[in-house]
């Protein structure tokens, strides 16, 4: 059975002929080339763990009025992207399902439909998911270097307004990118705004690591103890470099897999690579159940709430 259906769409690179096809099949049908075997019941379960632990985090924010901030709403909207990788990872398989064991009727066309609807879920969820982490950068670099303009600079208004313009971008792209998924420009569109968004993220997380080792040698020398602002600061860059480096590691084989298609199709070495699609899968998924749990154990105050929530303290 399949997974992640948009993703599906990449699985083999469409710009080949049949006999170069045939040909890297065979070359690839041996050894460690034929890839692994995932069962479905990973998907599901890992779908459901993900499905749960963001919406703690999306209910532990909306209780909690200390946390109705512009940084802690970015958050919520991540965790939504991740929401969205979970429900339509379960509703693709729970879909499938159903019509294989025909439970569930429907015409060709009908069916089509349904995958498209998902299609776009899974591919705005990854455009969303990018923005944010890259927001989310953003607005701890703006709460480091221009603490005192912060609340002037990072107001609701534009908060909301860049949530949004967000949600509509991700929208649009994961249509034209369903719409197009063969064509090897927009596969470039993609890859380069995560090369983008990752080089961005790396330049500001090497800044404010810059800035909290300034600090720290500093407070060091004048024999002084450390402020719970540089304090802060630290412990909010070294969360964010975690995020960062989770989101290269789950999301970072799936990119390269789009690098191949483009650069080297027939090529039996990428071939090789291809048949790990559901590993890569696998990750993916593994990046939407990691980040809240980020989320949990660096946040006390966050922390404090989902207890309260999962205790139906309200």
């Amino acid at each position: 059975m399949s997974t992640l259906a948009p993703l599906r769409l990449l699985r083999e690179p469409w710009n080949t002929s049949e006999s170069n096809q045939s040909n890297t099949t065979v070359g690839a049908s041996s050894g460690w080339c034929q890839g692994l075997d995932i069962p479905n019941e990973l998907f599901l379960a890992l779908g459901l763990v993900s499905l749960v632990e963001n919406l703690l985090v999306v209910a532990a924010i909306l209780k909690n009025r200390n946390l109705h901030s512009p940084t802690y709403y970015f958050i919520c909207c991540l965790a939504v992207s991740d929401m969205l990788v979970s429900i339509s990872n379960l509703a693709e398989m729970l879909f499938m399902l159903l019509l294989e064991h025909g439970v569930l009727v429907m015409r060709p066309s009908i069916v089509r439909h349904m995958d498209t609807v998902i299609d776009m879920l899974i591919c705005s969820s990854v455009v969303s998911s990018l923005s944010f982490l890259g927001v989310i950068a953003v607005d701890r670099y703006i709460t480091i270097f221009y603490a005192l303009r912060y609340h002037s600079i990072m107001t609701l208004q534009r908060a909301v307004v860049t949530m949004a313009s967000i949600w509509l971008a991700s929208t649009v792209s994961s249509t034209v990118l369903i719409t197009y998924y063969h064509s090897n420009t927009i596969l470039l569109c993609l890859i380069s705004f995560f090369l983008f968004m990752l080089i961005l993220m790396l330049v500001l997380y090497i800044h404010m690591f810059a800035l909290a080792r300034h600090h720290l040698h500093s407070i060091s020398s004048q024999q002084k103890p450390p402020t719970a602002h540089h304090g802060g600061s630290l412990k909010g860059a070294v969360t964010l470099t975690i995020l960062l480096g989770v989101f290269f590691i789950c999301w970072g084989p799936f990119f390269f897999h789009l690098i191949l298609i483009v650069t080297c199709p027939t090529n039996p070495f990428c071939t090789c690579f291809f048949s790990y699609f559901n590993l890569f899968l696998i990750l993916i998924i593994c990046n939407s159940v990691i980040d809240p749990l980020i989320y949990a154990f660096r946040s006390q105050e966050l922390r404090r709430t989902l207890r309260e929530v999962v205790t139906c303290s309200w």
